[in-house]
């Protein structure tokens, strides 16, 4: 069975530019070195009961994932990520197609 790593976040406020060129230089580019298969991105347009971003990402076990999750590799990307957004979660669950949450 294939699990998703589920990850949500909010921008910070007035980091928009320099969010954005980071994740398509560095956070992705990460993702893909770590061996996570980025599957999806959502942006919220419209209200505040939900994360504004909501990023999915696959791999084969959870056994993987987790080893992931436990690495220092992880925790470089997460700290700089965590330069430019806040309320940042994770959740793995188990891969279907569609929107997921």
């Amino acid at each position: 069975m294939t699990y998703k790593l589920l990850m949500t976040w909010d921008i910070l406020p007035g980091q928009e530019q320099e969010y954005f060129e980071f994740v398509v230089r560095e956070f992705i580019p990460g993702l893909q070195h770590l061996g996570l298969e980025p599957t999806d991105a959502w942006f919220t347009m419209y209200g505040d009961d939900q994360p504004q971003i909501l990023a999915g990402a696959e791999m084969p076990s959870m056994k993987e994932i987790e080893l992931i999750l436990d690495s220092t590799d992880w925790q470089n990307l997460i700290e700089k990520l965590l330069e430019y957004v806040e309320d940042f979660s994770t959740k793995i669950v188990p891969s279907r197609k569609g929107f997921q949450m």
